[in-house]
């Protein structure tokens, strides 16, 4: 019984290589790709050099946009529309997932880096946003991505969310450190993205290690119905 659902009253959910998977829907390289024609017109650079800026202000700041508003004071409202401007036809609704979420109890929320709007539609191409309580975007951070801290803090508050009794699915390894430190179960979506890893899978923040979603969910609340039949 990976985690007892009578201990958790809120599950957050990353969205993008989170709530789908990329071997069946890898959106990343559309997106770098908006981004980096973006950053072509915006700067009037060549390709090498657009994806070069890219990949830098992504590792230095946790998201393109956060390293081109530092240095050069991008309007996030013009650069997230354009970049989240993605062909979804290839997404298609996810069976199992949806009845998993619908067996597992509790509220469910989305914290994601990406836009309101990107994570709708993807919910939406999935079959899945009925189960979700709301969405927390980029612009409810203030811009500031995870896993800078004091966003956390304010999602938490949003949804009125007590850390000890949440947990997070996250792709990106280093952003579960921060709802670890709340007190949050923290679940890692194993993958093969070089800056999603962690230093080690024995890393103290990650509590678990997943490799699809859907058995996950479906495994707690079969664990927590066997569970409660041997408790009777």
């Amino acid at each position: 019984m990976p985690i007892p659902v009578a201990e958790v009253d809120v599950w957050v959910f990353d969205l993008d290589n989170t709530l789908y998977s990329p071997l069946r829907s890898d959106l990343m390289p559309q997106m770098h790709l908006r981004m980096q024609e973006f950053i072509m017109a915006e700067f009037a650079v060549d390709e090498a050099e657009a994806d070069r800026r890219r990949q830098f202000f992504y590792e230095q700041y946790g998201t393109t946009l956060r390293g081109l508003m530092e240095h050069h004071g991008m309007d996030p409202e013009a650069f997230l529309p354009y970049c989240h401007q993605l062909d979804l036809s290839e997404m298609l609704h996810d069976a199992m997932l949806d009845a998993a979420l619908d067996a597992l109890p509790g509220r469910k929320v989305v914290y994601t880096n990406a836009t309101q709007a990107h994570a709708k539609a993807v919910m939406e191409r999935l079959g899945i946003g009925r189960h979700f309580d709301g969405v927390f975007d980029i612009a409810d951070a203030a811009y500031l991505p995870k896993p800078n801290a004091g966003p956390y803090e304010i999602f938490a508050k949003r949804f009125d969310i007590d850390p000890r009794r949440a947990a997070m699915f996250e792709d990106t390894a280093k952003n579960l450190k921060p709802a670890h430190d709340m007190g949050m179960r923290t679940i890692w979506m194993r993958n093969d993205r070089p800056a999603a890893q962690p230093e080690s899978e024995a890393d103290e923040h990650i509590h678990f290690i997943v490799d699809d979603l859907a058995d996950f969910l479906a495994e707690i609340v079969a664990g927590n119905a066997a569970e409660a039949a041997t408790s009777t």
